[in-house]
């Protein structure tokens, strides 16, 4: 393997340190979403490194999996991004506080 494991895992690192601040700090759910596709896509990094460096096939399989999961949270999130738009008008989540329980 060319690039150490290391660097690998700190490039995942920083990506999921970037999504997690997105998700978090961002108040729009076009942005959340965002945040979390970015998360996910640091794990898939961070599996295929540590699959590499290993000479095993297990973390690019799950890789795979992730990816699906990625796409069906894709398809759910805007699905419910056209149903917020349409009920309210806007994407802030402040405004959504009258779901709760």
């Amino acid at each position: 393997m060319i690039v150490p494991l290391e660097h690998i895992l700190l490039l995942a690192f920083i990506l999921f340190l970037m999504g997690a601040v997105c998700a978090l700090a961002r108040r729009n759910l076009v942005m959340i979403l965002l945040g979390l596709e970015v998360m996910l896509n640091a794990a898939g990094i961070a599996f295929v490194g540590a699959s590499l460096r290993w000479m095993e096939m297990d973390g690019q399989a799950f890789v795979l999996f992730i990816m699906g999961v990625a796409a069906a949270e894709i398809a759910v999130g805007l699905a419910l991004l056209v149903y917020c738009w349409r009920r309210s008008g806007s994407l802030d989540v402040n405004v959504f506080s009258r779901l709760k329980g």
